[in-house]
């Protein structure tokens, strides 16, 4: 078990770099497999979801080579079309080999994914879309059994889901046919996968919108490609620099990703200054003469991100009034308020889907859990305030998603600590 140590209250200063988006990633990375030669991606993160997808495409066949945030992939010898079944359990994001697979293959052959526990995730959305596209799908020893390559066709998602529309994505880029995506979602890592599938030589376009129209082609060569910055660690990291109320430099990172975060953030009464450098952008976040509570409700792209909601709630803990907030994702996402309950924080769970923080409070260090990936975070940020020392355990989580995290940290004055124990 990995426990971050983190000794408070910390004053932040300098500059945190922001590394390659996981959530584009994930994807590009099993698309690689779509084309007939080798592809180079760049900016890469060095998480554990990363280790978790190579290690799956390796159970396939493929061949990679990482050096540092740059990951090779050469499909040329890929034979089969059922990844390991212990590392699909591990990653929930591994079903975005499912569209690869059938695109190439025509089969593909998969256990339930794993992941995080923050609610239902069902895989339904993706079978759904599947079936849509003409292929068959049978359910046997615990595992489904895809069979039949993707028909060109109209495709309507149940839900605005990433990874369906995904899914949906890389199923038709060699379809012999034109493909059309409606109630896609939107977000920024469902445009970087489509702008490097172009650059492959797919035909893809309204990536970003709720309507995509995908042109089947032939073949996709390999090509190099950079993964754009993450815009949930960015996020993640502006909220730790205004929690501790410090001037800190946050980037790369593109700042019309977090559109509606930060005029939350202004409106609460946050200041940011924009840099731009080598023709890259960063935020530097501003002293602020103390924040007022600001609700939310989180919304798929560009509403109010799930994955910063509970970051987002540190923060109003040190705000004036009390702020109300609305997961409209995922039911599961409060679990890490029992942990900043035990900090000393004050909040009132309403239901499985809201609750308030009253603020501003002070925090105390103590020893608490991490549950998840982005609640793991929360604490972390809760850590940086709290008196006294907090220890947060099953800090492995937070490895999923940040690339080196306490070293960054360091690096900008938090007096963290990593420590390895047995359980």
């Amino acid at each position: 078990m990995t426990q971050f140590i983190i000794k408070g209250p910390n004053l932040l200063s300098g500059e945190i770099s922001v590394s390659g988006a996981k959530n584009a990633a994930l994807k590009i990375l099993p698309a690689a497999i779509l084309a007939d030669s080798p592809s180079t991606i760049t900016n890469v993160p060095q998480i554990t979801d990363i280790d978790h997808i190579i290690k799956l495409l390796e159970s396939i066949g493929t061949k990679t080579e990482v050096s540092n945030n740059t990951v090779t992939i050469d499909p040329t010898n890929v034979t089969s079309s059922h990844p390991d079944e212990k590392l699909v359990k591990k990653l929930r994001g591994s079903i975005v080999l499912m569209g690869p697979l059938l695109a190439k293959f025509g089969r593909a052959v998969f256990s339930q994914p794993g992941g995080c526990l923050i609610g239902a995730r069902p895989i339904d959305d993706h079978l759904d879309v599947f079936r849509q596209l003409g292929v068959d799908i049978q359910y046997k020893d615990d595992c489904y059994i895809m069979s039949g390559k993707p028909k060109p066709g109209k495709v309507v998602l149940k839900a605005m889901s990433v990874t369906a529309t995904e899914n949906a994505i890389m199923a038709s880029v060699l379809s012999d046919g034109v493909t059309t995506i409606h109630i896609a979602a939107a977000e920024p890592e469902i445009a970087d996968l489509a702008n490097y599938l172009n650059k492959m030589g797919a035909n893809i376009k309204g990536a970003g919108t709720h309507d995509i129209v995908v042109t089947g082609v032939k073949s996709l060569k390999g090509s190099k490609y950079e993964i754009l910055p993450d815009r949930i660690e960015a996020g993640t990291y502006l909220l730790a620099a205004l929690t501790t109320n410090s001037e800190v430099t946050v980037g790369p990172m593109i700042p019309e990703h977090l559109e509606l975060v930060l005029k939350k953030l202004t409106d609460a009464g946050a200041k940011f200054e924009e840099i731009s450098r080598n023709g890259r952008r960063y935020l530097r976040t501003i002293k602020h003469n103390g924040l007022t509570a600001q609700d939310i409700d989180t919304r798929p792209y560009p509403g109010f991100p799930t994955d910063l909601q509970s970051p987002y709630a540190v923060l109003m803990t040190q705000a004036k009034g009390d702020t109300h907030i609305f997961e409209t994702i995922f039911e599961g996402r409060f679990r890490y308020l029992e942990e900043l309950i035990l900090m000393r924080a004050k909040a009132d769970i309403l239901n499985p889907r809201t609750f308030i923080i009253h603020g501003p409070n002070r925090l105390v260090g103590t020893e608490i859990s991490s549950r998840d990936l982005r609640g793991g975070v929360a604490l972390i940020l809760a850590g940086l305030i709290a008196n006294g020392t907090t220890i947060i355990d099953q800090a492995e989580y937070i490895d999923r998603g940040y690339e080196r995290i306490d070293e960054k940290l360091r690096a900008i004055g938090v007096n963290i600590e990593r420590v390895e124990t047995k359980l």
